[in-house]
Parts: structure tokens; C-alpha cells; sequence
């Protein structure tokens, strides 16, 4: 009796479990620093989506070439001190929601992904949420953007939801930088540890700032160097 009572509710809480899904997104404003397909990909990896360079192979006599990257060069312009206009599609639904970070001399400054919090199950971890900043702490400029947990309806027809497009506006720091990162992270609650990316999908702009001489330059931020 105990162990037919112990398989069926094996068989229930793995029916209860999670389906493992990959959430996408693109990242549409500012222009991303690498062509994305119809999905965003490539995404997975931090801290910019550009998958890492393959690990050479002991006793390789040369090192395994890297990715070859399809970069746009693209470069955004903006104005110190202001609000800078985000927009984000998600390709493929997944609940969640996102963060954005600005770093002025290098992508090391850009913070790690947040602390998640998991639970074990049968199929190994899954994410359950991820801390966020409130109020955001530099490099971080917003977190906790559009919250969402409810999966949209599918059409009529039984096809798949269209994707859902979400902005909004960020406030930039008033400083000056050639050529800063914006990154902009996707953390995915309810979703198996990815490899590389953790729970999150990654996305960059390079972005121009000019400060705006009318306002005094935010000294919480490094200087350009």
C-alpha cells in the first residue's frame, strides 16, 4: 500500500512540475550591438548574449577558434541626464521580468545576475524568483520591468500568441562616455538552469552619451577613462 501510494504521488508532483520552456526576447530600442534573429538569438550567455569562445582541448596545439559574431556597429546617441526610450519584444512568453544596467568603461562593470531563488524538483533546479533592486544600485538604472506571470491567450485557431512588446522610459545618468553598454537582462521564473545564461537571457547597445551642460555631470558614476 505505502509503495503504490508512493508512485502515484511521484506521478503527480511530476505532473505538477514545470514544463522546461526557453523564453526569448529582442531587444528593438536602443539597437542591439549584434544582429538578432527572429527570436533575439543569440541571447544566452552574459553579458551580452556573444556565446563564449570553446574551451581548448588538453593538449590541443592551438586554441579553438571563437564564434564568429555578426555585430551591427551600431552606436546610439543620446543626451545625458534623460529618459531613454527601452522597447524589448518577447518572441517566445516566459513569466518574468527584466533589468537594465549601464556600464561606462567596460562590460566588467556590469553586474552579475541577480540573486535567484530556486527549488529542487525532480528534473533538478528550477528558478522561482530573482531579487530586485528597489531602488536600483549603480550599474543598475531599473529593475523589476514588466512584471508578468500571466501566459496571454492563445488566438483563435489554436495558434501561438503574437509577441508581446513592452516599453518604457529609462533615466539615463548625466555623464559623458564614447561608448557605454547598456545591458538589458530577461530573468525567467519557473525555468531549468541554462548553460551558459543561468536563468537569464542577455542582451547589449552601445550607446553615445553626451551630458547635458545645463545639469551637473552624476559623480556616483565612474569617470570615462
Amino acid at each position: 500500500m505505502r509503495t503504490r501510494f508512493a508512485i502515484v504521488f511521484a506521478a503527480a508532483l511530476a505532473a505538477s512540475l514545470p514544463t522546461a520552456l526557453s523564453a526569448h526576447f529582442r531587444l528593438i530600442e536602443p539597437a542591439s550591438w549584434l544582429v538578432e534573429n527572429n527570436l533575439g538569438d543569440p541571447q544566452k550567455a552574459a553579458p551580452c548574449g556573444n556565446p563564449p569562445a570553446p574551451r581548448q582541448a588538453p593538449g590541443a596545439a592551438a586554441p579553438a577558434p571563437a564564434p564568429v559574431l555578426n555585430v551591427t556597429n551600431a552606436v546610439s546617441k543620446v543626451m545625458g541626464g534623460s529618459m531613454l526610450h527601452l522597447k524589448v519584444q518577447e518572441t517566445i512568453y516566459h513569466p518574468g521580468h527584466y533589468r537594465v544596467a549601464l556600464a561606462v568603461n567596460s562590460r566588467d562593470e556590469l553586474p552579475p545576475d541577480p540573486v535567484t531563488f530556486e527549488r529542487t524538483t525532480e528534473r533538478g533546479p528550477y528558478s522561482v524568483w530573482a531579487a530586485i533592486q528597489s531602488p536600483p544600485q549603480i550599474p543598475v538604472v531599473a529593475d523589476g520591468l514588466f512584471q508578468h506571470y500571466t501566459r496571454p491567450a492563445p488566438p483563435a485557431g489554436g495558434a501561438n500568441p503574437e509577441p508581446v512588446t513592452y516599453e518604457a522610459d529609462i533615466q539615463l545618468p548625466n555623464i559623458n562616455c564614447t561608448k557605454c553598454t547598456l545591458q538589458v537582462i530577461q530573468f525567467m521564473a519557473e525555468h531549468a538552469y541554462n548553460q551558459p545564461g543561468g536563468y537569464s537571457y542577455h542582451h547589449c547597445a552601445d550607446l553615445a552619451i553626451t551630458a547635458d551642460a545645463s545639469k551637473p555631470i552624476d559623480a556616483r558614476w565612474p569617470a570615462q577613462k
